[in-house]
């Protein structure tokens, strides 16, 4: 008997001793997250199941998260920030240059040399000039054929000095851009001729009318055909290397103060040209 008792004795204090740590009410590897973070917040090691990794995880991601979002907010207001600073809406709508388109003509006067002198010599090309020209008086020939109109005059003048400076030439005074009566009766002269062929007397001093009717009046560069202007002649005579040459003279240097341009123009001819039919002559001379 007294050895069952003292078994039943050491038994019963073996089950106090070692029964918290079995079970009960004593912390578990299977606690709760509270009792993980518990441990957590102690420094000891975590063996965490699957659930407290999950839970572990769900309470840390939330400031990865935010730390994240703040670093793209930054960026993205970093980037707004150099979009703001490049005015892309108004510089959309300025207009954009057009290339410079340098005719055959200009090339062969030497325009881009000119150019390039002038800036190395520290200067600038000239520029326009205001001023008008003097008028035609609108003759009208014997025959009918109706001479050089005031505005004939003024369209030739404004594009020949309108070419002179787009190639870096100085502009002739405009009102030393003239009517010249003496090209005019040449002019009358050809278109008074009763062939039906326009080139039929067409020329310079030499050519003949179909009529033997001798030549009269003064010689010019010429220019001719339908629909012309003072401005479209202007312009033929410039992409033309022999007429340039002779009416614009792209390589002389000297002041243009003393320089006259003389020029005419007819309309129509016999016997039966329109109005719209026209002749034209121009020259280069001294005032």
């Amino acid at each position: 008997m007294k050895r069952s008792a003292f078994l039943i004795t050491v038994f019963t204090a073996v089950l106090t001793l070692v029964l918290p740590f079995v079970g009960g009410s004593g912390p578990s590897l299977f606690g709760n997250a509270s009792s993980a973070g518990a441990v957590q917040q102690t420094g000891l090691p975590i063996f965490a199941t699957a659930p407290i990794a999950a839970t572990t995880a769900s309470s840390s991601a939330p400031v990865a998260l935010a730390y994240v979002n703040e670093a793209v907010r930054v960026a993205q207001q970093d980037a707004r920030a150099k979009e703001l600073k490049v005015d892309s809406e108004h510089l959309a709508q300025k207009p954009v240059p057009k290339p410079v388109v340098v005719s055959p003509a200009d090339r062969a006067s030497g325009t881009a040399a000119r150019r390039a002198a002038v800036v190395a010599a520290g200067g600038s090309c000239p520029g326009p000039i205001g001023g008008s020209t003097s008028g035609a008086p609108s003759k009208v020939s014997s025959g009918g054929v109706a001479g050089t109109t005031s505005a004939d005059l003024a369209s030739f003048a404004s594009t020949y000095n309108a070419i002179r400076v787009a190639n870096c030439l100085a502009p002739v005074p405009m009102n030393h851009i003239r009517y010249d009566s003496c090209m005019e009766t040449r002019l009358f002269w050809m278109a008074e001729d009763p062939s039906e062929d326009p080139l039929s007397a067409w020329g310079h001093m030499g050519s003949q009318r179909s009529d033997g009717v001798p030549s009269r009046g003064c010689d010019g560069n010429l220019a001719g055909g339908y629909n012309n202007t003072g401005a479209t002649v202007a312009q033929k005579w410039w992409n033309s290397p022999a007429h340039r040459a002779s009416l614009y003279r792209p390589t002389y240097t000297g002041s243009t103060a003393g320089v006259c341009i003389y020029f005419a123009m007819t309309h129509g001819g016999i016997p039966n040209e329109p109005y719209s039919f026209t002749r034209a002559a121009a020259r280069w001379g001294g005032c």
